[in-house]
């Protein structure tokens, strides 16, 4: 007969062998012993976190001959039967194959049936999510009104997905993603009786690596004892995670805080030199800058490091200030590798941005010389002092160490400090144009353009006057205003409050309605006349 795989082998035989679930199997266990088993559950939660087991165990004590008040015995033929898969009376249905209305209907013509030797016939169906909804229909019916004898026991992995009409139905647990203390733990009573010999870091790695799933954890080890013996250390773990264990993480970390872009960029195309998976590397670093984080923070106990390099990270990060921590994590977690998995791109930018933002160098450049303003729109029938207004040249002036070459551009630049409403009319378009994206829809741009307009501005205040009561309180609710006030600050220079105002909507006159076109809305704005109106054909 073939030995079985670790996580059957393993697999939990009572309610007090199930790990880091306390509240779900004491729940059940009191169930048990007041008698007080309900017709339905339904358990939900992450794979591999013991809800299929559960429900095995829940049908074995429902069963179990034994007059012991802890139950199930694991002894009586009934217990036995169940654990050795040949039960007739515990029916494991797996709800992504048989999802349809058909087996649901042969299911509810064959539960009538009394049980062949156990007291309660036990349904487990498994991914019941996967049902359809005619088949969860059908399923109803039997979950309202079960024969006496028959037990449900549901599981899912996606509770959103169970129509209320069952969940009201059923018993719902909740079972959680394992805490890495208790996968180490139950790793190490494996390696105990299995005669493996590894170190603890590696079965924190492996605990970290199955995400909170006991079932993954226990087949990566099983991996591992098959490809390297009952001996292997955390050198091994990491080979077979992907992981990268060289010190290069370490080195480019402090490339990263030191601001050593040269040194930083070799070691990034070292690894990649190497053949060494990038982004597997680049999970690696992230997790170290974290690490760092916390010992900046004060909270070293949380990490999974050692203490040996607890007196490096402790040095490394000793210079350097929780804000430059912060962004570096923040600009290496979102590199993406879907477009070129092996191009050292996006670590080499991510690295030249947190130089960058560590210096607070000013994202647009800004020339030193003078800016020639010319109107991009020749109009002849102006006003001789209002021409010589608008063509006037403006002078800026530029920070000596950053130059570009003189530049003739067609639309005014915003000016840094507006100081009356009339200056941030005339590049409101710009402001709104630049609120394209932001909000919880993207559409900040298209409310800001269609709902209000500028009404007035007091002081360092701008009044912003709403056409209707809900977009008034849409703004005016602290997270959008805080995009709006961050916005105008960016695109003006500025930092504006913003009051928000109730207005009626101005009805546009022929001539505003003419003023859409872009030519004679500029030549309208820079004093030129409409003489003759040319009627619509």
């Amino acid at each position: 007969m073939a030995p079985e795989v670790f996580y059957r082998k393993w697999r939990p035989q009572t309610l007090s062998e199930v790990v880091g679930q306390e509240p779900v199997t004491q729940t059940l266990a009191n169930a048990l012993k007041t008698e007080r088993v309900a017709h339905a559950y339904l358990f939900c939660g992450p794979r591999g976190t013991g809800k299929t087991s559960t429900g095995r165990i829940l049908a074995k004590a429902v069963n179990c001959l034994s007059d012991e008040l802890e139950k199930p015995c694991n002894s009586c033929s009934m217990c036995q039967a169940i654990s050795e898969g040949r039960a007739l009376d515990l029916l494991e249905i797996d709800g992504a194959s048989n999802r349809g209305i058909d087996e649901i209907r042969d299911l509810r013509e064959k539960i009538n049936f009394a049980p062949n030797s156990a007291k309660y016939k036990v349904y487990i169906i498994d991914a019941v999510h996967m049902l359809t909804e005619p088949a969860f229909n059908a399923l109803l019916k039997t979950l309202e009104e079960p024969p006496p004898h028959a037990i449900f026991i549901l599981a899912t992995t996606e509770i959103h997905k169970i129509p209320l009409t069952i969940l009201s139905r059923c018993q719902r647990f909740d079972f959680r993603r394992l805490s890495q203390e208790d996968m180490v733990s139950k790793l190490q009573q494996i390696c105990d009786q299995e005669g493996i010999r590894t170190e603890p870091q590696a079965l924190k790695l492996i605990a970290k690596a199955a995400t909170g799933s006991l079932r993954d954890a226990e087949n990566l080890l099983e991996q591992l004892v098959l490809y390297h013996g009952s001996d292997f250390g955390l050198a091994q773990v990491n080979e077979k995670l992907g992981l990268s264990s060289d010190q290069r993480i370490h080195q480019l970390a402090e490339h990263i805080l030191h601001k050593d872009v040269a040194a930083g960029l070799a070691t990034i195309n070292s690894v990649s030199v190497d053949g060494i998976d990038l982004r597997q590397f680049n999970q690696g670093l992230v997790e170290y800058l974290r690490g760092l984080l916390m010992v900046k923070a004060g909270a070293e106990k949380t990490t999974d490091f050692s203490d040996d390099v607890m007196p490096e990270m402790k040095q490394l990060v000793a210079s350097v200030s929780m804000a430059e921590l912060s962004k570096a994590i923040k600009l290496f977690a979102q590199v993406d590798f879907r477009t070129d998995p092996q191009s050292t791109l996006s670590l080499e930018l991510a690295l030249v941005d947190c130089a960058l933002a560590a210096e607070g160098k000013p994202q647009k450049a800004i020339s030193e010389e003078k800016v020639d303003i010319t109107p991009a729109v020749e109009i002849n029938d102006f006003p001789p002092e209002r021409t010589a207004q608008e063509q006037a040249v403006a002078e800026v002036q530029m920070p000596a160490s950053e130059t570009l070459p003189t530049t003739k551009v067609a639309e005014a630049a915003v000016p840094q400090s507006p100081q009356s409403i009339e200056q941030i009319r005339q590049h409101w378009d710009k402001f709104v144009n630049a609120c394209r994206g932001m909000g919880s829809s993207g559409n900040l741009d298209a409310l800001l353009r269609k709902a209000c307009e500028a009404v007035a501005l007091e002081g360092d205040t701008l009044v912003l006057g709403f056409y209707a009561d809900f977009h008034r309180g849409k703004i005016e609710d602290p997270k959008y205003r805080h995009l709006v006030e961050k916005k105008l600050q960016e695109v003006f220079g500025v930092p504006y409050h913003v009051r928000c105002i109730l207005t009626p909507k101005k009805r546009e006159t022929k001539t505003q309605q003419q003023a859409r076109n872009p030519v004679v809305d500029a030549a309208l704005k820079m004093g030129a006349r409409i003489i003759e109106e040319e009627q619509g054909r």
